[in-house]
């Protein structure tokens, strides 16, 4: 931090500088008049400063916020890692670029956590964009840090297929009832890692990646509710998180909820496999979440700071008046 206000001091006087009119104010009108009489505007330029010093802090030192796992996390994390090299998984992605903020960190992470396990990888979307999420994923993951990983052999991209959760109800029993070719449009039974996957059942693991429906939900309905064998985790956007959360844990043995979720898993896995210094892709809900709890944390100050006003002019107003004592009493006639 020392490091960064030397080099950085530019920044720092210009953040200085905006405030030295609200320093004047509160030392004209004193603290208490000052923040009764607060113009709002002052409170989005301090929710402005909130979330830019936290990202350029970021962007400058590459260093982020600390972040605690959670249980959820932590069991999302040991479902994957329990694996043999060698076993088969399913990552459904189902979403599109207008939820890529809070789950792409979710995505990245699984599929590297994935490859570092030597995982075989069976990629599908229910999603008409899924297949471009999965090939964007594959792009900057496997293709770039893993090239050692074979297309056909280690991982393959199923593609999109229409029908929602029928879809689900279908590759539970007969995979190859619907998938006849890969995204590339190659034979099945051309596809080396493909023989002998007869079903989702075989699967030691489902991996889902899903902004709403059909999504997490239904592969809890009809993947994981009739197969109990089938091991599902999930990440989701956080709206979806609460609907999902009664299935945890039996349904569901793990759940990342929005970009929170993302990051602690991302701390999982980057401390296990990501050396001394992880590629920052692999940061993202990390690095995200730096704005986030410092935003946060003023909010909670000027919730508090906004009662104790509340309280304090409350109180003034129920204090009796100074005056020459009790009234005094109407004189009768």
């Amino acid at each position: 931090m020392g490091a960064f206000l030397r080099d950085q001091w530019w920044v720092v006087a210009i953040f200085i500088a905006t405030l030295v009119p609200l320093v004047r104010r509160f030392a004209s009108a004193g603290v208490m008049e000052g923040l009764r009489t607060l113009d709002r505007r002052w409170i989005f330029l301090l929710m402005l400063w909130s979330v830019l010093l936290p990202i350029y802090f970021i962007g400058v030192t590459g260093r982020t916020f600390p972040e605690v796992p959670s249980a959820l996390a932590r069991a999302t994390f040991d479902e994957i890692d329990r694996l043999a090299p060698g076993d088969p998984v399913l990552l459904s992605f189902d979403y599109d670029p207008a939820s890529e903020g809070e789950l792409q960190p979710m995505a990245t992470a699984f599929v590297k956590h994935c490859a570092e396990k030597k995982l075989k990888m069976y990629f599908m979307a229910l999603w008409p964009v899924g297949p471009q999420m999965v090939q964007n994923t594959v792009d900057r993951v496997i293709r770039a840090d893993y090239p050692n990983l074979v297309y056909g052999e280690d991982y393959v991209n199923l593609g999109y297929k229409s029908g929602y959760e029928a879809v689900i109800r279908v590759i539970t029993t007969n995979i190859r009832e619907l998938y006849t070719t890969d995204a590339r449009g190659t034979a099945i039974q051309d596809i080396p890692m493909m023989k002998g996957i007869t079903s989702v059942q075989q699967m030691k693991l489902i991996i889902n990646v899903s902004a709403g429906y059909p999504g997490v939900k239904e592969w809890v309905q009809y993947g994981a509710t009739p197969y109990p064998a089938v091991h599902l985790i999930a990440g989701t956007t956080g709206v979806q998180a609460p609907l999902v959360y009664p299935y945890v844990p039996r349904q569901l043995r793990g759940l990342l909820g929005a970009i929170k979720g993302a990051a602690e898993y991302e701390k999982l896995v980057i401390d296990t496999y990501g050396g001394p210094n992880p590629d920052p892709k692999y940061l993202e809900g990390l690095r995200r979440m730096g704005p986030q709890l410092v935003a946060h944390m003023l909010i909670i100050m000027l919730i508090i700071v906004a009662n104790v006003l509340y309280f304090t002019e409350k109180r003034a107003a129920r204090r009796p008046s100074t005056g020459s004592g009790r009234p005094e009493r109407a004189e009768g006639r």
